[in-house]
């Protein structure tokens, strides 16, 4: 039996605050390995430091049983200006005080949580050169692709440089785990030096709840409703969903079908929602904020179809968002304003209808087409999902493999020294 593994993760983003990364910790752990988290100050997605975090850190300096090493930054706020800074404290304060703070650790690898932004990888490859281990950089987001498609950053003297950056860390990273098969060819692009194929390996996301509980009879946040089509989006508010092409839609059908949009979470673009939702009187739509993870199997329930969209992009066809697992795991029909991979599983599984992104009477479309099914046509196609959720994207065979990544590269690094 392989020994147990001491592993550092390396990540802007960690509980309290609701990221796929939880669930990979405790996960390890689980398997009896010694997890150490450098990360922030919990402030996503609202922008401002959690309450609770504020007024007890203390109780979030352990996950089950991983320790938890935080460095300060600013918060990310609202606006365009405050984000950046966010972005540049966090990969500061991780590389120098963050450094500081493991200086008499050991590590047998480094592991990167690499959704936005790209710069939280720059402490991980300081730690990993120091400590002499194996960096893993978990890639989530293309950068600076991603930055274009949301407006962050327009100026292509900026994007340039900013390619240039993600070419020097992907450069000197040691493994590219990819969530799509589609980011292949942009990563590749950014890799002046040859990295050979066994360091390039598609690592998709699970859904953050498996599913397999017995799931509560009623959710406390929505109620279940057999007279009216209730359609639920949960995650982030932010540019990237789109919800200007949504709130469209919503205006086409409110006279002709009895629906229910019910809106979780919370983002960037929480208050132009609501207040979009006041101007236009949508009383069929319910923004319900944010709620915990664990509240989620039991909202969904309570759903007929679930929600995912993304602009019209090409960073965003060729990522697959993270909600589509989770969507799939609970056996629950997909409606999806999506376009590239995510649309492409989500055909290949049967598991919904999609449309093009950015597409209002598309949208409306497929809304009326699986509003018409029939229950039992509803539990098939969420069946179907499940069915290819369990397949390809089970938590508990991705953990596995990637537990073996980890030794054989832990391993390999061992013979090299």
């Amino acid at each position: 039996m392989d020994k147990p593994l001491k592993i550092l993760v390396v990540t802007q983003y960690f509980w309290p605050e609701n990221m796929r990364i939880n669930s990979l910790v405790e996960g390890f752990i689980a398997k009896g390995h010694e997890v150490t988290v450098l990360t922030g100050r919990p402030n996503y997605p609202e922008g401002r430091v959690f309450s609770e975090y504020r007024e007890n850190p203390d109780r979030y300096s352990n996950y089950f049983g991983a320790k938890i090493l935080r460095v300060p930054m600013l918060p990310r706020g609202r606006r365009n200006t405050t984000l950046a800074i966010n972005y540049l404290s966090f990969f500061c304060s991780a590389s120098t005080i963050g450094t500081y703070k493991i200086r008499n650790n050991k590590f047998d690898t480094v592991f990167v949580y690499a959704v936005s932004p790209i710069m939280a990888a720059i402490p991980a490859l300081i730690i990993g050169r120091i400590k002499k281990a194996p960096v893993f950089i978990w890639i989530l987001d293309l950068w600076p692709e991603s930055l274009s498609a949301v407006g962050v950053v327009k100026n292509p003297k900026i994007l340039a440089l900013v390619g240039k950056l993600v070419s020097w860390i992907y450069n000197r990273a040691d493994y590219l785990l990819l969530q799509s098969k589609s980011f292949e060819e942009n990563i590749r692009k950014y890799c002046t030096k040859h990295i050979s194929q066994d360091r390039i390996i598609h690592f998709p996301s699970w859904a953050e709840d498996n599913f397999s509980d017995e799931i509560p009879a009623h959710s406390d946040i929505l109620e279940r409703d057999n007279s009216t089509f209730t359609i639920v989006f949960a995650g982030n508010l932010g540019e990237a969903q789109d919800f200007p092409t949504i709130l469209k839609a919503v205006e086409t059908l409110r006279a002709e079908l009895p629906l229910r949009w019910i809106i979780v979470g919370d983002g960037r673009a929480s208050n132009w929602l609501h207040e979009q939702v006041a101007a236009r009187g949508l009383n069929n739509v319910f923004l319900l904020g944010r709620h915990p993870l664990e509240k989620m199997p039991a909202l969904f329930a309570a759903a007929d179809t679930l929600l995912v969209s993304l602009k019209a992009n090409e960073a965003f066809e060729k990522t697959i968002p993270g909600k589509v697992q989770a969507y799939m795991a609970s056996g629950k029909p997909i409606i999806a304003m999506i376009e590239g991979e995510a649309a492409r599983v989500i055909k290949d599984a049967g598991a919904g209808m999609t449309c093009k992104s950015g597409d209002p009477s598309g949208l409306a479309n497929i809304v009326r087409s699986i509003a018409a099914l029939s229950p039992d046509q509803h539990k098939a196609m969420g069946n179907a999902g499940r069915r290819y959720y369990l397949d390809n994207f089970s938590k508990e065979k991705l953990f596995d493999r990637l537990e073996k990544i980890f030794h054989f590269a832990t391993l390999r690094k061992n013979n090299r020294k």
